[in-house]
């Protein structure tokens, strides 16, 4: 048995416990920088930027209210169920995954979803519609 964690896949025994060292810690959404002496000074200096640059991301994301996040997530999904269905050699089981996934937000998120809630809705709608009409033409 194992336990997912930031940091990895740890082995935990039936009692709880684990044979494995903690991880190194770091702040939760930090990433932990290499050893300096493993880096080069660009290569320092790279990580330094990028660490920069997520922190940025992270603080816009705290930002934005959690709905329009999540509708953004969706509409993700939603093109990943439309690209499986228009493929030239359409994948209908991934696709029913995507509609699946699309489904599990809107449905499970009834009414909390804000202003993107009926366009959520539509688009899911569309992709139903356009499953059956694919699996239809293949048979």
């Amino acid at each position: 048995m194992s336990l997912w964690t930031p940091g990895g896949e740890r082995p935990v025994r039936r009692d709880g416990t684990s044979d494995e060292p903690a991880p190194p810690s770091a702040t939760p959404g930090e990433v932990d920088p290499a050893p300096a002496e493993d880096l080069s000074p660009e290569d320092e200096a790279r990580l330094r930027e990028m660490q920069d640059e997520l922190a940025e991301v992270r603080a816009q994301l705290l930002q934005a209210p959690a709905a329009v996040v999540v509708a953004n997530h969706a509409m993700g999904i939603y093109e990943l169920a439309a690209l499986h269905l228009t493929a030239p050699e359409p994948k209908l089981p991934e696709a029913v995954l995507a509609i699946d996934a699309l489904a599990a937000l809107v449905e499970g998120l009834e009414g909390r979803l804000g202003e993107a809630e009926a366009t959520l809705r539509e688009a899911l709608a569309q992709l139903r519609a356009a499953y059956l009409e694919v699996s239809r033409a293949r048979g």
